[in-house]
């Protein structure tokens, strides 16, 4: 009944989310619980007796337009000319993968049975759709993990984009030259294909050269930061559907020509970023899921040959041919290209990612008998290992980047006076405008050296705001379009910048976007920090200040944030706690207008908080107090019981005070005994 129906649809939300919450723990993407749970749920027997046959259809039509989808924003965010220009280190790397698997692929399948007919035209669709990647779900696993900005991250999407990109439009050629049949003779077949090339041709430079005037003209008339009118929206999804429906009128199939529509027509523009963010999140999280279902209820795993040994050798085969190809392919490339093996093999490992439309193209063709079941749920599986080694690929390449990176801390202590000093100031929200302008005023020193602050706002990413989120070219490289979130942005970079305007002699403001979900967010921060080779995070106490005085219960995702920057940022941090310092007005340098006091007991982290008081002390408008609490020599005592709590040795607490005695004394000379 209609109940059970509805029961099961919120069954398969609720399994998949609930297994990727799962998986994530291990450092699984999400395609690839989606897939575990779709295989589970669609082949019980339940699920293959509530569907009918008239749900069946839906389900098949459904999952049709979902594709058409799919390939219609996978081709947008493509760029065909690529292929048109000289061979990039990229292009070169994602062909020699190619070539290889598609070459073995050729040899081997003909003599195996993967293809139930195995004439030419089944043999090319096959190994070309084995020789492809996914660079989809191969650019989300880079991105998640965070090495999409590293140069071997760069290189994998780049290749992973070439490759895709190439195996798909072969396959959209080769289906216009082999028209599926039946036909009654040669004649009709050559017909046929000159039919439907023609038809692709015809949409493929409508798609290129008109497109772009009507699709310039709609951007021209909604520029950033106003709302799309609504006329010219639905205008341009008319134009969109109009020439995805081009070829499929004379037989062409309908995703291959949602594909070609998409990778022809301008990227560029706020359309084109709208459809691409819009189709993208539905895609996610209403589609994948259902996909999923659909592939394991079609998967029929009940008709695997579980007990003949040739099923376990053409599964064998599978993996060399998609995998250990594809790796000796791009080792040998980066042999030629000058790049170490341990890279070759980790970015050869990262190119043999599927996508879904690979998924799709092996369910339609075990349902139209071009290959067989078992094949069918062996290219399953494999697809399915090709996503869950990724992470572990992703591990062995940070592993290796952190054993070559150089291991010095960054820290104030070792900054030179004459170098610029680079601050990560970190903010919520346009409440901490004023104690940021403040904080900045007095760490500007003199002046003289520059002073460099990267204004980063901490923002958390809700299901609301990643539905406005626009990749660009599949990179980290992303633009938010939440209202909320932009016009918070424009408040404080029209603040800060006010201020540099008018006081900020010798300060630099660049403006940056800490957004991430709270678990990995300071991931991020730190990342950030490392990028840009700060020596001082500073970032907001996660409580703030009530009108009578008192501090409120604060926000535990920030706390969370704070705490776990404070354990694992290679450089120092400091918490701005905000009582009153923001309600300081102008901080000038004509008279002094502000008494900051420092503690200083002892310690590393004592020692570098004095080392930022350089800074503050060459101020004239601060008056800098430092007051410092010595330890009672005489009492033998004492100085044993401290090194017991502590679990220090005298010899080490001896050497920290002699550290702490140098460093007070060479602040003394340089700022006190100086005048």
């Amino acid at each position: 009944d209609g109940a059970t129906k509805v029961f099961c649809l919120f069954l398969i939300f609720g399994l998949s989310n609930g297994a990727h919450n799962l998986f994530r723990r291990i450092n699984q993407p999400r395609v690839a619980s989606d897939m575990l749970v779709g295989l589970l749920l669609g082949s019980i027997y339940f699920s293959q007796k509530v569907l009918n046959a008239e749900l069946i259809d839906i389900l098949n039509n459904g999952i049709q337009f979902g594709m058409m989808c799919y390939m219609f924003v996978l081709g947008l965010e493509m760029n065909p000319y690529v292929m048109f220009r000289p061979p990039t280190c990229e292009a070169m790397v994602a062909s020699a993968g190619m070539i290889s698997t598609f070459a073995v692929a050729c040899s081997i399948t003909p003599f195996l049975s993967y293809v139930e007919k195995p004439n030419p035209k089944n043999i090319i669709f096959f190994c070309i759709s084995l020789s492809g990647c996914g660079s989809h779900v191969l650019t989300r696993i880079i991105s998640s993990f965070k090495i999409g900005k590293s140069d071997i991250g760069k290189l994998g999407i780049s290749a992973g984009v070439h490759s895709d990109m190439i195996s798909i439009f072969l396959f959209c050629i080769c289906y216009a030259v082999f028209p599926p049949g039946p036909f009654k003779d040669t004649n009709e077949r050559i017909q046929k294909s000159i039919k439907m090339g023609s038809a692709l041709v015809i949409q493929t430079i409508f798609a290129a050269k008109v497109s772009p005037i009507f699709m310039n003209w709609v951007n021209s008339e909604n520029p950033e930061g106003k709302t799309l009118k609504g006329s010219h929206l639905v205008l341009s999804l008319a134009l969109m559907v109009m020439i995805c429906s081009c070829s499929p009128v004379y037989g062409y199939d309908s995703t291959l020509s949602s594909f070609m529509a998409g990778l022809f027509l301008p990227s560029e523009g706020r359309i084109s970023k709208w459809a691409i963010s819009k189709f993208n999140y539905t895609l996610s999280t209403i589609f994948y899921p259902v996909f999923f279902f659909w592939m394991g209820f079609h998967a029929s795993l009940s008709d695997y040959d579980y007990y003949h040994p040739m099923t376990y050798v053409r599964l064998f085969l599978l993996f060399v041919m998609v995998i250990a190809m594809k790796v000796l392919g791009t080792v040998l490339c980066g042999v030629l290209l000058g790049f170490h093996w341990p890279e070759s093999v980790a970015l050869g490992l990262l190119l043999t990612a599927k996508g879904h439309h690979h998924v799709y193209a092996t369910i339609n063709a075990a349902n139209g008998n071009i290959i067989t079941f078992t094949t069918c749920d062996s290219i399953l599986f494999l697809i399915f290992l090709t996503f869950v080694h990724k992470p572990y690929v992703v591990a062995s390449i940070v592993r290796r980047a952190r054993k070559r990176a150089p291991t010095h801390r960054m820290a104030l202590q070792w900054l030179d006076p004459s170098n610029e000093l680079r601050i990560l100031q970190c903010l919520h929200g346009p409440w901490h405008i004023p104690s940021t302008i403040n904080f900045m005023e007095i760490s500007r020193g003199t002046g003289d050296s520059g002073t460099m602050v990267y204004v980063t706002d901490m923002v958390e990413l809700t299901n609301e705001i990643a539905a406005t989120i626009v990749r660009h070219g599949g990179e980290d490289t992303v633009t938010v379009t939440d209202k909320s979130v932009t016009n918070m942005r424009d408040q404080i970079t029209a603040a800060v910048n006010a201020y540099v305007d008018e006081n900020g002699d010798g300060i630099t403001i660049k403006r940056m976007l800490a957004l991430s979900t709270f678990h990995g967010m300071a991931q991020d921060i730190c990342l950030l920090a490392e990028d840009l080779m700060v020596p001082l995070v500073v970032l907001p106490f996660h409580r703030y200040q009530n009108p009578d005085g008192t501090l409120d219960g604060g926000h535990p995702g920030f706390r969370y944030v704070n705490r776990k920057v404070l354990r694992t940022v290679q450089c120092s941090v400091g918490i701005l706690v905000d009582r009153g310092f923001g309600k300081i007005g102008k901080i000038t340098r004509s008279f002094v207008s502000i008494n900051v006091a420092i503690i200083f007991i002892g310690g590393k982290d004592d020692r570098e908080a004095l080392a930022y008081c350089r800074q503050v002390a060459r101020h004239t408008g601060v008056k800098l107090t430092v007051i410092r609490f010595l330890v009672n020599n005489d009492s033998d005592n004492l100085t044993r019981n401290k090194a017991s709590n502590y679990r220090y040795s005298v010899a080490e607490q001896e050497e920290e005070m002699k550290l702490d005695d140098e460093c007070f004394a060479e602040f003394y000379e340089r700022h006190v005994g100086r005048g």
